[in-house]
């Protein structure tokens, strides 16, 4: 068995797998990130491997301290990795970036892909049915937008997501939650159409936690699947064993 663990900006995903196969999901505070692991190990005996993705900063000596019960991996750019990278500066792309772009590799072969990660940020990565990686884009996610608002203005008020009750606001928050909400949607779904013009035989990934929220907003057909970076954490790991 493997134990995945994704370090995002706000929270910290983590799953158990047994081959492909998803035994059980996780999700939780980065200060409770020593006695989830422990109470993960100790329900699950059968993990032999603890895979770990980060762009968060919890430190790696945390994860090295269980190094007697299960083997640490790191995932690096100096893995071995399904595609080629055309990223201008590749050491810059993001570790969980080049996580989803495996995965999407990996179980959508000879397509053009484009994964949208929709968390703290959003990022567009597009990878070619040649299984090239040429970038995508960031923008910032729900949360980030409404905080922006609150925190850059002297008297926009924060308010929590919320889906708009029509397009035009007829108050401030409703305002606010069409401009958020329906400012991403057209975004996403703006970029979908332009990557959608340059080619055919084409895949959209829509993964992330607003998954649910924006997958049944977008005008564009996607395959959401909201642990999608999760299991292709377990596919990278898979892949490298299988390849190294």
């Amino acid at each position: 068995m493997v134990l995945t663990i994704d370090i995002g900006n706000t929270r910290i995903k983590g799953a158990v797998f047994e081959q492909d196969t998803m035994l059980e999901f996780f999700v939780f505070d980065k200060n409770d990130l020593e006695k989830k692991i422990k109470e993960i190990l100790f329900n699950f005996q059968g993990i032999k491997n603890l895979v770990v993705a980060s762009v968060g900063d919890v430190a790696k000596a945390l994860f090295l301290s269980f190094d007697k019960d299960v083997i640490v991996h790191f995932v690096s750019h100096d893995d071995l990795f399904p595609f080629v990278n055309k990223y201008a500066t590749p050491k810059t792309l993001g570790i969980d970036r080049m996580v989803l772009a495996t995965g999407a590799t990996l179980q959508f072969p000879n397509q053009n892909r484009l994964v949208i990660d929709a968390g703290t940020c959003v990022t567009y990565d597009f990878i070619d049915a040649n299984d090239n990686y040429l970038g995508g884009a960031i923008s910032p996610g729900l949360r980030l937008r409404y905080e922006a608002l609150h925190n850059f203005t002297s008297k926009l008020p924060l308010l929590q997501l919320e889906s708009p009750v029509g397009f035009i606001g007829d108050s401030t928050s409703e305002s606010i939650h069409s401009g958020v909400v329906n400012g991403l949607v057209y975004e996403m779904d703006g970029f979908i159409d332009e990557y959608k013009a340059l080619s055919i035989n084409f895949i959209i990934i829509l993964t992330g936690g607003d998954t649910v929220f924006l997958a049944k907003r977008l005008k564009n057909t996607i395959f959401a699947n909201s642990n999608f970076l999760l299991e292709s954490l377990n596919q990278t790991f898979q892949y490298k064993i299988k390849n190294d």
